[in-house]
């Protein structure tokens, strides 16, 4: 099956009010942040809160009746298990689900409640997969590849022909990179519709296997990302031609990077991405030069981020734009000491969260203490305000490790 503009178009039709036609929005602060014309493609806002609902839709509906009856299999640690489990639901298509035995809780629970047989198996997807082949081939399903199928990489490819529709002067599109399907596909319809767009694929710095496919390049060396929607060791056979032929560059994104584009997204377009979601928006902030003035299209691929997580992010954030920091103070210990700093950061304007007295392990001598305070401030600025209104009083302060490497 070649896949083209019309053979997308025929996706479209095809899944047409099964699936959430997502707005294209513009976000004016993010334009003025990066210098670019941003607009955004809200893929978080499927019913699945990911774009995976489109590939897993058109592929289920392929399947002739013997194949439906006879069930579906796929692999998926998140998003795609839950588009194929959600759509084979509709359709009354059996199905089960391979997932790697420590995928979060909350993703098993969520594929179970669409009706899908979740089989924990593997330490990782490529484990999963290889038992969902195995269970394809005992049992006659369907296996349902996240990527590297033809309908698939069409289903994902109507993220792009909506985008285009919306907004065909385009002069760049970035589309997070995992096994490729979705940008695949996108770089089909928007070179279709818009010739001279300039297509460019984001990875993890920890896995960017289509970058060392194509460019022969050191792969990363893996491990924990907040970006696991796009943490592939193996990019697709059929996708990686498309991006050889329609792919401008591949970006690369380091985790502080990706955790500052999920904090973003949430902060100014009040919008939850996960992390391979905040990719397009993370690259683009680390290329400025790249799009400045360029009106740019970015895909959020999805929402599906853990709350516990999400937190986390939010509060390393506030830590490096200094408005949470956790300042060590030196201090007699007498009577009245606590309340005379306590009274110095208030006129500063700042607001004390914990307090922890440092006596016992301190390395300070017996009738000193270290004071350690955790403080919010409105940014950086303020923070440095605080300790030097701290040191005028005659305190010795330092401000201990936060998430940048290195305080004010």
């Amino acid at each position: 099956m070649t896949i083209t503009i019309d053979t997308i178009r025929e996706a479209a039709r095809a899944i047409q009010g099964a699936v959430v036609r997502t707005p294209t929005v513009h976000s004016r602060t993010l334009s003025q942040l990066t210098g670019a014309e941003v607009f955004l493609k809200l893929e978080n806002l499927q019913y699945t809160a990911s774009f995976k609902d489109r590939g897993a839709l058109v592929k289920l509906l392929s399947l002739p009746r013997e194949r439906r009856a006879a069930g579906v299999v796929a692999a998926s640690a998140g998003n795609h298990a839950q588009g194929v489990a959600y759509h084979a639901q509709r359709l009354g298509i059996p199905a089960t689900i391979v997932m790697p035995v420590h995928t979060p809780f909350i993703k098993v629970v969520r594929t179970r409640d669409f009706g899908a047989t979740v089989v924990l198996h593997g330490e990782g997807v490529s484990e999963a997969a290889a038992h969902a082949t195995e269970l394809a081939a005992a049992h006659g399903y369907t296996f349902v590849h996240p990527y590297d199928d033809a309908r698939i990489i069409a289903g994902q490819g109507t993220v792009g022909l909506e985008l285009l529709e919306d907004q065909p002067a385009l002069d760049a599109l970035v589309v997070p990179i995992g096994g490729g399907g979705l940008i695949a596909g996108c770089a089909i319809a928007a070179r279709a519709l818009n010739p001279k767009i300039r297509i460019f694929g984001v990875e993890a710095a920890l896995y960017p296997s289509m970058r060392r496919a194509i460019y022969g390049e050191k792969a990363g060396d893996g491990g924990p990302t907040i970006a696991e929607g796009i943490a592939v060791k193996d990019p697709g056979a059929l996708t990686r031609p498309v991006v050889e032929e329609l792919i401008e560059d591949i970006l690369i994104v380091d985790e502080s990077a990706l955790e500052r584009g999920v904090q973003l997204l949430l902060e100014i377009e009040k919008t939850v991405a996960e992390g391979a979601g905040a990719a397009p928006l993370a690259a683009v902030l680390a290329n400025p030069a790249l799009f400045a003035g360029r009106k740019v299209g970015l895909v959020v691929s999805g929402g599906n981020i853990d709350s516990r997580l999400l937190a986390s992010v939010l509060m390393r954030g506030m830590a490096r734009d200094g408005r949470i920091a956790r300042l060590r103070v030196e201090i007699t210990d007498a009577p009245g000491t606590l309340a005379k700093v306590a009274d110095c950061i208030a006129k500063a304007g700042g607001n004390i969260v914990e307090v922890y007295h440092q006596r016992l392990f301190a390395d300070v001598p017996v009738k000193r203490a270290d004071l350690d305070a955790v403080i919010e401030t409105r940014d950086v600025e303020h923070l440095k305000e605080i300790i030097a209104s701290l040191e005028s009083r005659g305190f010795a302060v330092r401000q201990l490790g936060n998430t940048a490497g290195d305080g004010p």
